[in-house]
């Protein structure tokens, strides 16, 4: 591997690279944003997760719900979103994330969930009637779907791309080695059937999934893993660095330079990949609309 920079230490807490640095959020939009989801009881992963990229976000007017509650089922090693028993969900917030969605005047919305290893569809006829609620809204808002894996039951999915997501994104998020570290309720092999069910069931709908870098991984593992995705016909790909969210998370392994994350998107590019977001402050829902764009223009000139 070329540019690689020498592993962070955990314990000697070198200071983040100039390069993850981000401005604290305050603007005028990001206080008006914030409010409007308190008044409709709304939650996002932008907080939830400690997303370092909210500032800039929410100063553009956008975000990504997530609905079925704050309480996920799973407890990933490198997540900050609070696990436990969750409360039953609320069959009116799909009315409230429409109503957001028209209030803010987005073009583009994402929706994502916490897990929900205890509803019987894992949440999949919240997510529907969401879609189905903001279609009826605002029908020119495209929407993408950050999906968990529904324990590998094809109904739930289908409920979901039967709704008519503009996306369907599932992330990897790291390579079949750390799983079981990582994330101890998930699998590698039902990620990759996940991804190709939805391919398969709904090709008009692109696929779309995450990684994350600096958990101790390889970098031919990282490769190979880029390769199963394209293998499932994954057409939108974003890799961003881990970011340990407190003491009690998956500790970090190092950083990945702006460099790497270069070579790893042009790798990407090479296999087939529609499009490709790879750089150290990359989350799978940033700058989402811009990066379905960049695949319709790209789809569009191939064919």
């Amino acid at each position: 591997m070329q540019g690689v920079i020498p592993l962070t230490d955990v314990r000697r807490r070198e200071p983040k690279p100039d390069w993850l640095k981000v401005r604290a959020p305050g603007s005028d939009n990001y206080v008006r944003l914030k409010g409007l989801m308190r008044n409709l009881q709304l939650n996002t992963v932008c907080e939830e997760a400690h997303c370092p990229n909210i500032g800039e976000c929410w100063h553009h007017g956008t975000a990504t719900f997530m609905i079925l509650g704050d309480v996920c089922t799973r407890a990933c090693g490198y997540c900050a979103v609070a696990h436990g028993k969750p409360p039953i969900y609320d069959l009116e917030e799909p009315a409230r994330v429409a109503s957001a969605v028209r209030d803010l005047g987005l073009r583009y919305v994402v929706i994502t969930s916490v897990d929900r290893d205890d509803l019987p569809d894992g949440g999949a006829y919240i997510f529907a009637e969401t879609i189905r609620r903001i279609r009826a809204a605002n029908a020119s808002a495209k929407v993408e779907v950050l999906i968990p894996d529904f324990q590998g039951k094809a109904e739930p999915l289908h409920a979901v791309l039967d709704a008519g997501p503009d996306v369907l994104n599932h992330n990897t998020e790291t390579v079949p080695r750390l799983y079981r570290l990582a994330r101890s309720g998930g699998r590698y092999t039902r990620t990759l059937e996940l991804l190709d069910r939805s391919r398969r069931y709904a090709p008009h709908i692109p696929t779309k999934s995450g990684l994350m870098v600096g958990l101790g991984e390889e970098w031919e593992e990282v490769v190979q893993t880029l390769r199963d995705l394209r293998g499932v016909g994954v057409e939108i790909l974003t890799i961003g660095q881990y970011l340990r969210p407190s003491e009690q998370h998956l500790p970090l392994v190092r950083y990945y330079h702006p460099s790497e994350f270069a070579e790893l998107r042009r790798l990407a590019l090479d296999m087939g990949f529609g499009h490709v977001e790879s750089a150290p402050l990359v989350r799978s829902s940033y700058h989402a609309h811009e990066q379905a764009d960049a695949f319709e223009r790209a789809a569009a000139s191939k064919s």
